[in-house]
């Protein structure tokens, strides 16, 4: 006859210092959570209160006077649709290009039969820790006909060192028996690579794509040496000469806002500076809960072995 009895769940019993250590975890990062929110909360219900009350210093935890005037007074600067254009399609094809040729790189340097493989990886590493500075920077832009040129944006970037060790060290934690069967059948490198190797380093391309999508994003310097063209200006430029200059925007917008426009709406330099860096802002803190789950996967690649 068969036994019909139930298997129970085996409980755990977890001893004082284990249940005090799990209690303490959570009471350490809910208090880390709100103190990196904070900052955020801050800034973003400053925006939205009472500009006389914000200028003053007396919004702290809860908005009074709410409106939104503050966002369609920054919006309306001139010059912010054409720079937000250039940021977003810096940021795409930055991107883009930058998983494309890191991943490529960072493949081939695993590959023993390629050419002077150890010398050139040693080659693109050096570049991590020694840097020309920004004049022999700036000499060589202009030399490659780079200055008020977009793609100052795109082409420097493509290829970094740091992305072609994550991407080598998550290509050699790949079994190498499925390059070498596709090898077998007759698939070159490029086929391999395309065919097999990216599919499966998709967690480690998204982590890089989040690097470069946050570093173009928030990138101005470039702009600020190589561009005179204001159809070139990143937004994060145009906003940081906003800032520079918000005693002025207040006093402009001040005086072309409608009677409609209470006394509490009025602009001030403090409310033009938090309000545009909340715009700044909200782009990538919007786009970053949708890839943190690939960004974590990808980054811990190669912290456990064996």
């Amino acid at each position: 006859m068969m036994n019909n009895t139930i298997l129970k769940p085996v409980s755990i019993r977890r001893s004082t210092g284990e249940r005090f250590f799990s209690i303490f975890n959570y009471l350490f990062f809910t208090l880390f959570t709100l103190i990196c929110i904070l900052p955020f909360y801050y800034l973003f219900i400053n925006t939205i209160s009472d500009n006389d009350l914000t200028r003053r210093g007396l919004i702290t935890f809860i908005p009074r006077g709410i409106h939104l005037n503050n966002y369609v007074q920054v919006f309306k600067l001139r010059g912010l649709g054409q720079a937000a254009f250039v940021s977003v399609a810096r940021t795409i094809l930055g991107s883009a290009l930058t998983v494309a040729g890191s991943a490529f790189v960072g493949y081939l340097v695993t590959k023993r039969e390629m050419w002077g493989r150890s010398f050139w990886y040693r080659f693109i590493i050096v570049t991590m820790y020694f840097n020309a500075g920004i004049v022999p920077w700036y000499m060589n832009m202009v030399l490659l006909h780079l200055t008020n040129n977009f793609l100052a944006y795109i082409i420097p970037g493509i290829v970094a060192p740091f992305n072609i060790i994550l991407v080598k060290t998550y290509v050699e934690s790949i079994p190498s028996s499925l390059e070498e069967s596709a090898s077998i059948d007759g698939a070159g490198t490029l086929r391999v690579f395309v065919s097999i190797i990216w599919p499966l380093i998709t967690p480690i391309l998204a982590t890089i794509a989040i690097f470069s999508a946050v570093g173009n994003w928030n990138a101005f310097t470039d702009t600020l040496f190589l561009m005179t063209r204001e159809e070139l200006f990143t937004l994060q430029f145009l906003l940081y000469r906003y800032l520079n200059e918000a005693n002025y925007l207040a006093s402009i917008m001040r005086s072309g806002t409608t009677t409609a426009v209470t006394a509490a709406q009025a602009l001030s330099p403090r409310t033009i500076q938090m309000t545009i860096s909340m715009v700044v802002v909200l782009p990538i803190l919007l786009i970053y809960p949708f890839m943190q789950r690939f960004f974590v996967k990808g980054i811990m690649i190669g912290a456990v072995k064996g």
